[in-house]
């Protein structure tokens, strides 16, 4: 008969002592076990003192403060999938089902008169979900690596044109060390932007459509560099004389990866970009997620004055989320060792990728 493996012994509360004082200590709680007493030291130094010696028992540990009263809440950590993540799996399925959607409006398909064009939708689809997995698989992959827990991809569906929002993954542990943090953000960008990359090779090669009906055919799309890039290498085109032409969406596709990397490289709150400029510039961070919220106003204003306002919503709104990322804060690793100059070179370069994949005016819808 197989047995339970008991949980790691935790560290003695005395041990504790010159950083967090315990009075009591309650093994019985639902949220684990609670360690109450009080800081010996400045609140905010208690988890950076006292979290490698948990994590090396395998357990990770909050502050909080209840009713005035400080406590530790030590839980034990899991770097496994306990179960099938239900959530994930429909929140999966969602997205697919919008994303197919969205692709019949880009091929100029109604599904009111004819449901299996639903189906036939499937290459944007393919398109856009694989750069999303393999984006957010790359952040997976290397938090198990640095032996961070995390969960898996929580996709994002939203009956849009694009049908998604994008995805995320949830790190509930504490970052070990700057490395580990620079690895699990640029592991996500530049795993999608490979992706992207191929994705859009694929999709300028393909026939274009011709699209006479739906809110697609509104739709001005802005090409970034990249796309413009790739296009060019492969003697192929973006955009045609004929208005009723699109690319094929599985170029589409390509834009949404293109336009994810790009935001998603914005060094404010808990951002990928957040988490690489963390790494290179420890807490002079604060310095730069002041200045992003800055540069995207005045790229909307810029766009009011010589663009006719077009796309200059769109930056406002990412300024204003720009400016409520930077209050939520950003991760903060345990040991702040500086990363090496490898490191430093990687990280540079993903920045002006992301650079390459931007675009004043990404999209607009016209009348």
């Amino acid at each position: 008969m197989a047995t339970q493996s008991s949980p790691p012994e935790l560290p003695d509360p005395e041990s504790l002592a010159d950083t967090f004082r315990v009075y009591e200590v309650d093994a019985t709680a639902d949220d684990g076990v609670r360690y109450y007493g009080e800081p010996v030291t400045e609140s905010e130094q208690v988890i950076h003192r006292i979290a490698p010696a948990f994590r090396q028992r395998g357990y990770r540990v909050a502050l909080k403060k209840e009713m005035g009263e400080w406590v530790l809440v030590v839980r034990e950590r899991s770097l496994g999938v306990d179960g099938i993540p239900w959530l994930n799996v429909g929140l999966a399925v969602l997205t697919l089902a919008s994303t197919l959607y969205a692709g019949t409006r880009w091929y100029g398909l109604s599904v009111l008169e004819d449901p299996t064009a639903l189906l036939q939708a499937w290459p944007f689809a393919a398109a856009a979900l694989g750069i999303l997995t393999i984006h957010e698989f790359g952040h997976y992959v290397m938090s198990r690596y640095h032996e961070v827990e995390a969960s898996l991809p929580y996709f994002l569906p939203f009956p849009n044109v694009l049908g998604t929002l994008g995805a995320v993954i949830s790190m509930n542990d504490h970052i070990p060390d700057r490395r580990a943090l620079f690895d699990i953000g640029v592991a996500g960008p530049l795993a999608g932007l490979v992706a992207t990359v191929i994705v859009t090779a694929i999709g300028v090669t393909l026939p274009p459509v011709e699209v006479t009906r739906g809110i697609v055919t509104n739709i001005e799309l802005g090409y970034p560099l990249l796309l413009r890039g790739i296009a060019a290498l492969m003697g192929e085109q973006l955009e045609y004389a004929d208005p009723r032409l699109l690319p094929n969406p599985v170029v589409i596709g390509g834009w949404v990866g293109a336009f994810v990397t790009f935001l998603n490289l914005l060094p404010v709150g808990q951002l990928d970009g957040a988490h690489v400029a963390r790494s290179l510039f420890g807490d002079r961070l604060s310095l730069v997620q002041l200045a992003v919220p800055i540069a995207l106003f005045v790229l909307a204003g810029y766009l009011v004055a010589f663009e006719g306002g077009r796309a200059a919503g769109l930056w406002a709104f990412w300024g204003l989320l720009a400016l409520v990322f930077g209050r939520l804060g950003s991760a903060t690793p345990l040991d702040e060792t500086p990363i090496g100059t490898g490191r430093w070179a990687v990280g540079l370069v993903t920045f002006v990728l992301g650079m390459l994949c931007f675009v004043p005016v990404p999209l607009v819808i016209t009348m």
